[in-house]
């Protein structure tokens, strides 16, 4: 019964400490796009589909940078392998909503990433590419 319990808090841990990272990563990426609005004062898509495969490419390209910094998975796989590539960006989505819910409250500019679907998007390519990473490795 004590394996067991453990067996579910290890994967607990696993997925919050990857949505913890991806939230990070994002809210980074989110101070860097608004640097980048600010100098060029273009900071959202027109098109929304254009936008989700946009933050999907920039997830994957900062999970490949990530790789760098952390070229071993963070977490020893779970039982469950892949749990943490879906259960991760939604905290992390979520996490970003709550960003945009914040800035709204008091008045200020929200970028796109700053919403549920486009920083699940985001930490959903991230984690994808450490998925694959780990699996090959």
């Amino acid at each position: 019964m004590l394996d067991l319990l453990a067996a579910i808090l290890e994967i607990f841990l696993e997925v919050f400490a990857e949505a913890l990272f991806q939230f990070a990563a994002e809210f980074v990426g989110a101070l860097i796009l608004r640097g980048l609005a600010e100098v060029f004062d273009t900071s959202e898509f027109k098109s929304p589909w254009l936008a989700c495969i946009g933050y999907v490419f920039l997830g994957g390209v900062t999970g490949c940078l990530s790789l760098l910094v952390f070229p071993h998975p963070l977490f020893h796989p779970s039982r469950i392998p892949g749990l943490s590539v879906i259960l991760s960006p939604v905290l992390a989505g979520l996490g970003m909503w709550m960003v945009g819910v914040a800035l709204r409250k008091r008045n200020k500019k929200v970028m796109q990433i700053e919403s549920f679907g486009y920083g699940f998007a985001f930490a959903f390519g991230m984690a994808l590419v450490r998925f694959l990473f780990a699996m090959m490795a």
